[in-house]
């Protein structure tokens, strides 16, 4: 077997994908001469990428990975190489490849490109939490002022020197003990306001719904920064389950090894980050793709 797919040793909804050895090395032979450049300059190359990894996988990869992306009663898994990934061009290889098995990814604003990294560190010049060290990323979804749809998020550990906490902060709707009451709530099929911040390069206003139904059951839009209520009732309906979703006991901090990707359904997982220990040195770097399903 040239992969192997086994339950998440960490999190019992999870699944985690381990490519072998040789697999990897044929991937990353076929893939040798596609570059960081290259990839952002050719769009075609990007699928070029997935072929060259089907084909060093073989088996059913593309059929099993999708599988569980959609499935409701998980909706992700983690991908890990053991550290054989050498640099920038390997790793945005690697990972461009698993997100065009998925699908195509959302435009990035904030890049102009098809993928971002963001950078972690001591001090930071930034208008959102992304790039706040030191304090607890909220839980949320992506895409919210996105006008595509955003059905799945990639998410992959390119560096990391002098960070302690920081972990990923997980939390699958059908776990959380107040899904039921917050979403049938009135205000559950409000259009909210969703508005992008000036560091996104993208101004747009967009309305969205924060629960609306797919893939059997409720699914959520929401981010804490970029939603903008009309009303004090509408305030206190989104300060509220928000805060239910922080002090749940179904949130789940994972760790995220260097060369690792998480990929998740963007539907009904919701995302954060834990705080990281204060550290002058404190560096970390993360890729993110996200996009929609193929079909």
């Amino acid at each position: 077997m040239s992969y192997t797919i086994e339950p998440h040793p960490d999190h019992a909804r999870l699944f985690q994908l381990r490519l072998e050895r040789e697999s990897l090395r044929l991937f990353l032979e076929a893939a040798a001469d596609l570059t960081e450049q290259r990839l952002t300059y050719v769009p075609y190359l990007r699928l070029v990428a997935a072929d060259y990894l089907q084909q060093a996988v073989g088996g059913d990869i593309v059929e099993r990975i999708n599988q569980i992306v959609r499935d409701r009663r998980s909706g992700g898994f983690t991908l890990s190489v053991d550290g054989e990934l050498h640099g920038l061009d390997q790793q945005v290889a690697l990972g461009t490849a698993v997100s065009h098995l998925l699908g195509l990814p959302n435009f990035d604003d904030m890049t102009g490109n098809y993928y971002a990294c963001f950078t972690v560190q001591d001090t930071y010049d930034s208008d959102s939490y992304l790039r706040q060290a030191y304090r607890t990323f909220t839980l949320h979804t992506d895409g919210t002022y996105i006008k595509e749809a955003t059905d799945w998020i990639l998410m992959m550990k390119m560096e990391e020197r002098h960070a302690v906490g920081g972990e990923s902060r997980l939390l699958h709707l059908d776990d959380w003990e107040d899904l039921r009451r917050f979403s049938l709530d009135p205000l559950a099929s409000h259009p909210f306001t969703y508005r992008s911040p000036p560091s996104k390069n993208y101004p747009v206003t967009l309305e969205k719904t924060t629960f609306y139904k797919k893939f059997g059951g409720p699914c959520m839009c929401f981010i804490d920064q970029f939603v903008f209520p009309d009303t004090i009732e509408q305030a206190r309906y989104l300060r509220d389950f928000s805060a239910s979703m922080e002090a749940s006991p179904a949130v789940h901090s994972l760790p995220l090894p260097v060369d690792q990707l998480i990929v998740l359904n963007n539907h009904f997982w919701l995302h954060g980050r834990e705080a990281f220990t204060k550290d002058p040195k404190l560096h970390r770097v993360l890729m993110r793709q996200r996009g929609y399903f193929r079909d």
